[in-house]
């Protein structure tokens, strides 16, 4: 099988003229349809889908987690004779079978964001690096809080109870990054640190991170540092914090990156966030569906890594010595929702 080497952007291998007469249509699978992230993620492949002449159909879980949606969707893909799925799983692990049998069916299957489980399972992942998404945050908290990381009370605000594999690696590079260890790198909860008051789920949404915020407090209201799988989520703990009069002495991170979020930087609500670029991983991901359905080819992930690395900054308007960073004012050039 040939193989398509990715730069910055993806080369398209030369097409013949019966290849460029044929109707290319993909389908874009993503985990629900109200996240900016994945708003944004639409919209890149939709751009993209256009200038290239493909035919993108998109269909969403109802909310993050949803994996029996996102199933029927890749059946539907399949019945429908697209050339290719763009898909960032609810579950990396539940769906693999589906995956299998669109590949079996010829498709091309490209990985989003979220990297399946096993990261093979998919044909390409294009993705931010989680791990390092989280690491940014952790060595920026911990720099922060300098001597006092030793005492830090830490609220876990992770994703989902069946650990995708996004939740796993910013959840574990987080505490990486601020100097806990963390046992089994591929799942979260058994760590022993005291400093960890708890883990709680979120769904990804404002509620969620409201609800796992009071959970958390209601455990030890003297958290201080709060780790937040996303900006929605990092927002409704915010809004907990909040109610209860401590949204000034409490630090949240959180990685997304999208324009709400970095405002919220500015603003103060999030002290520093890991910023990734869905509207990059969309617009490759398309291009490399093209290029499969023309000549065969399959994308090449970055060198060193298992999957095509897009990117991540750490925003701050606090800079800790040590960890790179832009400010919100950056930041919001480089926003995406």
């Amino acid at each position: 099988m040939k193989k398509l080497l990715l730069g910055t952007a993806l080369c398209l291998a030369a097409m013949t003229p019966a290849a460029m007469a044929q109707d290319v249509s993909a389908c874009l699978i993503t985990k629900a349809d109200t996240n900016p992230f994945f708003v944004k993620m639409k919209e890149g492949a939709e751009a993209k889908a256009a200038e290239l002449g493909v035919t993108l159909k998109s269909y969403a879980g109802k909310i993050d987690g949803d994996h029996e949606t996102q199933v029927a969707a890749i059946e539907t893909c399949i019945a429908d004779g697209a050339k290719g799925i763009l898909i960032t799983a609810s579950d990396t692990s539940a769906i693999v079978q589906s995956v299998q049998q669109a590949r079996d069916a010829g498709l091309v299957v490209i990985a989003l964001d979220t990297p399946l489980t096993p990261i093979d399972a998919a044909d390409a992942t294009f993705a931010t690096d989680n791990f390092l998404a989280g690491e940014l945050i952790g060595k920026w908290a911990a720099a922060k809080m300098g001597a006092e990381a030793a005492n830090a009370k830490i609220a876990m605000l992770d994703l989902a109870v069946s650990q995708p594999s996004v939740d796993v690696l910013r959840d574990q590079g987080f505490l990486t990054g601020f100097g806990i260890d963390v046992a089994d790198p591929n799942k979260w909860g058994d760590e022993t640190d005291p400093r960890i008051v708890g883990h709680d789920v979120t769904a990804g949404n404002e509620e969620g991170g409201r609800k796992a915020m009071e959970n958390l407090l209601a455990k030890d209201p003297m958290i201080n540092l709060v780790y937040t799988i996303n900006e929605p989520s990092a927002a409704g703990a915010y809004e907990a914090l909040k109610s209860i009069g401590r949204e000034n002495d409490v630090t949240i991170v959180s990685v997304d990156g999208g324009c709400p979020g970095v405002a919220n930087v500015k603003d103060g609500v999030i002290g520093a966030t890991s910023q990734q670029y869905p509207l990059q991983m969309a617009a490759l991901g398309v291009e490399a569906i093209k290029a499969w359905a023309d000549s065969g080819a399959k994308p090449e992930p970055t060198p060193g890594k298992d999957f095509f690395d897009t990117g991540v900054k750490l925003v701050t308007d606090t800079p800790a010595d040590g960890v790179e960073s832009i400010d919100s004012a950056e930041g919001t050039n480089l926003c995406w929702g």
